[in-house]
């Protein structure tokens, strides 16, 4: 195999893996939808995006599904930290509804995907005060 076939096998699985999990696992679903915090702040997370509206992107590069978080990209037209990357950790909760899970900005304005990663796991047996001393963001499903 020459260089350019191989280059076009490495492109083409790389392009084919754009939103791979850990293990090849599925996003739980109830972390996808559209969704209200403590602050009525709206968001929408896909698999691909975490939007929080009106106006605030982060493309999703990498799940972790079995350590509950993901490192994303802030989008170029962020006001804040423009294609800088973030680790998003998430907490499912019990007995707390109707919030279902809890999400914490570990880490942000890295300047590589793997800076982001390696950041200090946040401390999800105390969701009030775990998250670099803040609480997670409560998240609650919109219903239509």
């Amino acid at each position: 195999m020459n260089s350019s076939s191989l280059l076009i096998l490495l492109f083409t699985s790389l392009a084919l893996c754009v939103g791979c999990t850990s293990n090849n696992q599925k996003v739980p679903e109830y972390l996808t939808g559209s969704f209200k915090d403590d602050y009525n702040i709206e968001y929408e997370l896909t698999e691909k995006v975490f939007y929080q509206k009106p106006a605030t992107r982060f493309h999703i590069l990498k799940w972790n599904i079995d350590e509950q978080y993901f490192i994303a990209r802030s989008d170029s037209l962020n006001s804040y930290d423009p294609n800088l990357y973030s680790r998003i950790d998430w907490i499912k909760f019990k007995g707390m509804q109707p919030f279902e899970w809890g999400f914490c900005l570990t880490a942000y304005k890295a300047n590589t995907p793997d800076s982001a990663e390696i950041a200090t796991v946040p401390d999800r047996n105390n969701p009030k005060t775990g998250c670099n001393g803040y609480p997670f963001s409560r998240m609650k499903p919109i219903t239509s």
